[in-house]
């Protein structure tokens, strides 16, 4: 058999004999701010009825750093998606002859031009028969939540945010998710960076004092608001000054009405992206009424003890959109992705059998 090498990653399926009778997998991929996650799956997986099972069946999984092409360069995010999905293979008992797709669902995928680059470097390293995907993360956070089905919106607000949604004929839209400089202001990124310029402007005299002051450089180990100009510039990563998020709501639970107006004007944010989603595709009908699922995903999101962004952006939407059935998914994205594969296969399959006059058991 024909060995598909490329480089010392791979070397692992030296000691993977090839079986004839090994069952196929698939591979789904998130790469996101925060972390790049690869799952292995079966690709024989059981219809599901309505409901994934709990907990769902991965064969194994993996994680490493980040992969966004635009944080850290495209040699260096190639680097980590390949070595994840050899760790996920390797942890899995398989190796790449087994597979049957992949789908890789990655920030900074922005542009088919993006995801043409990405195929063509994944064709050096798969057969040729093995079905590959690329797309923006976002959409295989929308299909964690739908069972890797492409319909209704999700909203991510991680370290970054984007709105992402699909109608069932296959039109598409999205808002937001071109990073913190073209302001991604409702993502964890946003907050912090509006609590430290909070900081600094109460520090200066050009803003109202705020808790945030005290909140954030204990947070940090820091004793004046001098000291963070020097912390934020040594390390300006959009991951590391997201993790400051957390200390503006609790500033803002104990009453800091600085903090309030940022977790405010994040709820503003959010909800006016996935309002841009549904009215550029009519997600929600002519008389707006139309049910469709709003995915909700992030760690800003997540509820806390009195603020709880996600359940206000939720109200916001539904008074207008009263449509919109919100969605917490009970998988991760890199399953949303696998799930996004094994849906293609198994359309396939159903068309191949069709074709073929061959009856698929129920």
């Amino acid at each position: 058999m024909k060995r598909y090498r490329n480089g010392e990653v791979w070397d692992f399926e030296m000691g993977t004999p090839v079986s004839r009778d090994r069952a196929d997998v698939i591979l789904g991929l998130d790469g996101g701010a925060a972390a790049t996650v690869c799952v292995c799956i079966s690709a024989a997986l059981p219809s599901f009825a309505g409901r994934l099972p709990n907990p769902f069946p991965v064969l194994a999984r993996a994680v490493a750093g980040f992969s966004n092409h635009n944080s850290v360069g495209e040699s260096a995010a190639k680097e980590t998606i390949e070595k994840v999905m050899a760790e996920a293979l390797l942890k899995a008992g398989s190796n790449r002859s087994a597979v049957r797709a992949v789908c890789l669902a990655l920030a900074g995928v922005n542009h088919p031009s993006d995801q043409e680059r990405i195929l063509d470097w994944l064709r050096n390293i798969f057969p040729v028969r093995v079905k590959l995907f690329v797309e923006n993360d976002a959409v295989a956070a929308l299909a964690s939540g739908t069972m890797g089905k492409l319909h209704g919106c999700v909203l991510i607000a991680g370290t970054g945010t984007i709105a992402y949604g699909f109608t069932e004929d296959g039109r598409e839209a999205r808002a937001a998710g071109a990073g913190p400089i073209l302001g991604d202001w409702g993502s964890g990124y946003g907050i912090a960076a509006k609590a430290l310029t909070a900081i600094m402007r109460a520090h200066d005299g050009r803003g109202p004092p705020t808790f945030l002051t005290y909140e954030i450089l204990s947070m940090l180990g820091l004793s004046s608001p001098d000291e963070l100009i020097g912390w934020t510039y040594a390390d300006p990563s959009w991951a590391r000054i997201a993790k400051l998020s957390p200390a503006v709501v609790s500033s803002a639970e104990a009453g800091d009405e600085v903090a309030s107006r940022i977790l405010h004007d994040t709820v503003l944010e959010l909800t006016s992206s996935v309002k841009a989603v549904v009215q550029r595709l009519d997600l929600c009908g002519e008389d707006g009424k139309d049910s469709f699922p709003l995915v909700m995903v992030g760690g800003v999101l997540e509820a806390n003890k009195s603020w709880d962004i996600g359940k206000a952006v939720v109200d916001c939407i539904t008074k207008t959109y009263p449509g919109a059935h919100p969605v917490r998914p009970t998988v991760e994205p890199a399953v949303g992705a696998a799930l996004l594969a094994w849906n293609h296969v198994m359309s396939n399959l159903v068309s191949d059998c069709g074709r073929e006059g061959i009856v698929l058991d129920s």
